[in-house]
């Protein structure tokens, strides 16, 4: 039987990379979406491509929900052996004019979603003694970014969540582990205006941006056997604009 993956936020650019990577490597794929009126076209245009995708509607900041949607999936689909942590927003300004709404909100969507959605499914990947926890951070959770204080804070808090929660689950078959991708092409930052992008790619060694395909990779090598030995780490894939 084919092994379950929730991806949360899975309709964006890297999450949908990310779904059908995995679909190809041959999981069973779940996604969530916070706001319904795209799923449908969504889900349609996945089909279409060969992709048969299970979709849920989620607040990922909301316990109480992240709760039910896990009890519907494990009805639904089955027990969830890869959690992919990847649904995030941002509320970009400095932090003078941020208020506390946007500062809580990116919080809450980014930092706390990690708790809300890996509780529910860590105890019974622990009881199988197989289990991938993958959290996606950023690029800016390892140097901090002009005006995303909010969002740095959460995304580094990602990592620490990591480090613990893999020392307190390794013996049981379960790895815990970050990926903080750089500059990646995905529809938002192709969006920005070309002077703009230039600007950024002149920043990367590498002197391109990544590709959502690229971060997908890394997740299925990280969801396999292959990467049982690998456990609370922090894995960069930006191009080596960022190195520590």
């Amino acid at each position: 039987m084919a092994r379950i993956a929730l991806v949360t936020g899975g309709m964006g650019g890297i999450g949908t990379a990310i779904c059908q990577r995995l679909a190809k490597a041959g999981y069973t794929v779940v996604t969530t979406y916070s706001r319904p009126g795209r799923e449908q076209q969504w889900l349609a245009d996945q089909q279409e491509q060969g992709y048969a995708f299970h979709a849920y509607q989620c607040d990922v900041a909301d316990f109480d929900a992240c709760q039910a949607m896990a009890e519907q999936v494990r009805r639904d689909v089955g027990e969830v052996d890869i959690l992919v942590n990847n649904a995030g927003i941002t509320k970009d300004t400095t932090f003078r004019k941020m208020s506390k709404l946007d500062w809580d909100l990116v919080l809450r969507t980014d930092l706390d979603s990690v708790f809300n959605v890996t509780k529910p499914f860590v105890e019974l990947m622990m009881d199988r003694n197989f289990g991938r926890i993958i959290n996606i951070s950023s690029i800016n959770g390892q140097k901090g970014q002009f005006g995303q204080t909010n969002y740095s804070a959460a995304k580094a808090g990602m990592h620490g969540f990591t480090k613990s929660l893999a020392q307190e689950v390794a013996k049981k078959g379960v790895t815990v582990n970050t990926i903080s991708p750089g500059y990646i092409a995905t529809e938002m930052v192709m969006a920005v205006k070309e002077e703009v992008r230039h600007a950024i790619i002149a920043g990367i060694p590498v002197g391109r941006l990544g590709s959502p395909e690229e971060v997908a990779e890394l997740v299925v090598f990280l969801a396999s056997e292959n990467a049982g030995f690998i456990t609370g780490a922090n894995i960069a894939i930006n191009g080596g604009q960022h190195m520590c």
